[in-house]
């Protein structure tokens, strides 16, 4: 086997060992499963690069998951994600293109972090803050640990405190969803208002464009009318030239019969 299979069975196994706890074998991820996560993963792209609060963004995966039939955790489906990330690293870096389909999610990650640097270009071409750029990284699998783990190890620092805590964590928790659901609505609301303002400007251009064709189109029109109203008037003067002149000939033949003596 040469280094790149050797380097693919490896990988293999780690996804085994990350999508375990405690020595218990959670379920295997279907390939479907993992597409229909990875859609998901992707569509909340954007708001994983742009807030801290990442562990209310795996609940909402965890959620939209159970929605589509599939019982994963927030913890799970952020181990899944770091998982397949060191599998996109690993395979990125070969030059042989059959060794990168040999992992049936290249495409799908790849697409995601294609989308996350053409974001990260866009946003420094309209000129956005240096601490939104800071924010948005191109590649990286770690930038969805921060602030994660505090919640978890104040949670199970005393057994006495939790029934206390889960009130208020819950309460927290339900806060810190609104925060982001209410900034995911207006950073959509921001790009439906700057695709709008595009699509008015391109619209506008196609009009201006349609009015001078149609200007055009009407000067060449009224051209040709007149080029056709003054032949109609050519011919209507030969005609009449015409006439005159066999009247003319037809008059001097009366006339030079008359003249010749009669026999």
């Amino acid at each position: 086997m040469d280094p790149s299979g050797h380097l693919l069975h490896h990988m293999s196994h780690v996804s085994v060992s990350v999508d375990s706890s405690g020595g218990d074998r959670l379920p295997q991820w279907s390939v479907q499963e993992t597409r229909d996560f990875l859609m998901i993963r992707a569509e909340l792209d954007p708001t994983f690069m742009e807030t801290k609060r990442n562990k209310v963004l795996w609940e909402i995966i965890s959620t939209k998951m159970k929605e589509r039939g599939y019982n994963r955790s927030g913890e799970q489906c952020k181990c899944k994600w770091k998982n397949l990330v060191t599998r996109y690293k690993g395979v990125e870096t070969m030059e042989q293109e059959g060794m990168r389909q040999q992992f049936p999610f290249y495409k799908e990650l790849q697409a995601i972090f294609t989308g996350r640097m053409q974001r990260m270009l866009w946003m420094e071409a309209e000129g956005g803050s240096s601490k939104k750029r800071d924010r948005v990284m191109p590649l990286s699998s770690d930038d969805e640990d921060d602030n994660e783990d505090s919640d978890a190890e104040k949670a199970s620092a005393s057994a006495g405190g939790k029934k206390r805590k889960k009130s208020a964590g819950n309460i927290n928790k339900e806060s810190s969803l609104k925060e982001t659901l209410d900034e995911m609505m207006k950073q959509h609301m921001q790009i439906e208002m700057q695709w709008m303002k595009l699509y008015e400007s391109k619209e506008e251009e196609r009009r201006t464009r349609e009015e001078w064709r149609q200007k055009m189109e009407a000067l060449e029109n009224e051209r040709i009318m007149f080029d056709r109203s003054w032949r109609e008037r050519e011919e209507q003067r030969r005609i009449i030239e015409e006439t005159r002149s066999e009247k003319r000939d037809a008059l001097i033949t009366i006339l030079l019969n008359k003249l010749r003596p009669q026999d």
